[in-house]
Formats: structure tokens, C-alpha cells, sequence
């Protein structure tokens, strides 16, 4: 929902913006898919390095383990028991339990020192960079096009003014879902997504029109 409210917020205030300059003509349609391409791929190249870069932390982290199981056992097995304690068991269940892990076969004491002391699904490693990248871009695109799409039909104030009405709905809309999230009120919630978004909005139009008149 987020990746959405930035792309419907983003592009609605592009395209005011490029409306006051233009008058609401097909110049807004350019800039609003240009606007839209360009956040989109933003945001999933952002994404996908964010990701990728947290997914290469956590698997030096684990080769990390892996080379402190091989070259000091006896330290790690210690930390296994002290984590285990903290979690309710004995001194010598803790104990017992850690010694079977850690003499145990490699793989599965790497997996469990892993998920134990660094909090790291080893299979995981924090979800597929690609995945998140495909996302990211999907849901800034969906909200991008909103503002936009009413200028594929028509110009001039007509577009201008679906274009304020179809974002203000869409807004309410993510505003809504929020929600579903964070408990709060659909009215309180969603209200403050338009009033913020339809803000942005006029300062771009106000500065777009003072350009538009400067420089025509």
C-alpha cells in the first residue's frame, strides 16, 4: 500500500504540476507515464539493492558461523547454552542441548547457530531481492497511473479535474486499507491521505502555473 501512495502521491503532483505549466495538454500524459517509468523503476532498483545487499550480509554472517564452529567450538557452544538458558531452560539441559547441536553434524549446527544468535532463516536469507524489485514496481505503477489516466481520454480542465477526483478516491481507498493494519479510523486514516496528497497536488499546480506563465 505504501509503494502505492508513493507512485498515486508522486505522479498526482508531477502531473498538476506539468497541468498548471500546460493547461491540462498532452504534455501531461508524456511526463505523467514518463513520471511513472521513472519512479517505478526507482523504486525496484532500490528494492532490489536494499534487499540484495541485507541477503549478502546475512550469508557472510552465516559463513561466519560456520568458520567459528570449525575453529572454536567450545566459544560457540557456550553462546548456544547461554541463549538457551535465557529461554527458561536449566543450566544443564542448556548444556546438554548445545553440546548435541554443536557435535552434531555441521550443517544443521550452522543452520541453528544462525537462526539462534543472528535471528537469520539460512534458507531465507530475507526473501528474494527479485521478488521484493517485481513488487516494488508493480504496486508504484498501479499507483502512478491513477492520476494519469484521465488525460489518456481527454485535456484541459476536464482532465484536470477527473484527474484531482479519481486520486482523491484513490487515496481514500489506500488510506482504508491502511487501516486494516493499523486499527485506526477509515475516515481519520483515509481523510489524512487525501488532504496530504491533494496539498502536494496544489503546491505543484500553483508552482507549475507561475512557470508557465513566466516562461510563456
Amino acid at each position: 500500500m505504501l509503494g502505492a501512495n508513493d507512485g498515486l502521491v508522486s505522479n498526482l503532483s508531477l502531473s498538476m504540476g506539468v497541468a498548471g505549466a500546460s493547461g491540462g495538454g498532452h504534455t501531461v500524459l508524456v511526463a505523467g507515464f514518463a513520471g511513472m517509468l521513472a519512479g517505478a523503476l526507482s523504486m525496484a532498483i532500490g528494492e532490489w539493492l536494499s534487499v540484495q545487499s541485507a541477503r549478502e550480509l546475512y550469508a557472510h554472517q552465516v559463513k561466519v558461523e560456520r568458520e567459528e564452529l570449525l575453529q572454536v567450538p567450545d566459544e560457540e557452544e557456550e553462546e548456544l547454552t547461554l541463549i538457551y538458558q535465557a529461554k527458561g531452560l536449566t543450566a544443564k539441559q542448556a548444556r546438554l542441548m548445545s553440546k548435541s547441536i554443536v557435535g552434531g553434524e555441521l550443517g544443521h549446527a550452522v543452520d541453528t547457530l544462525a537462526r539462534e544468535e543472528l535471528g537469520i532463516d539460512p534458507e531465507a536469507l530475507g526473501g528474494s531481492a527479485w521478488v521484493a524489485a517485481a513488487t516494488s514496481f508493480f504496486l508504484f505503477a498501479l499507483g502512478a497511473i491513477v492520476p494519469v489516466s484521465p488525460f489518456i481520454f481527454t485535456t484541459g480542465l476536464p482532465a484536470i479535474v477527473a484527474s484531482i477526483v479519481v486520486s482523491a478516491v484513490a487515496l481514500m481507498l489506500v488510506g482504508a486499507a491502511i487501516t486494516i493494519v493499523t486499527g485506526s479510523s477509515v475516515l481519520k486514516t483515509g481523510g489524512r491521505q487525501v488532504l496530504l496528497g491533494m496539498a502536494a497536488a496544489a503546491i505543484t499546480f500553483g508552482l507549475g502555473s507561475l512557470v508557465g506563465k513566466a516562461v510563456g
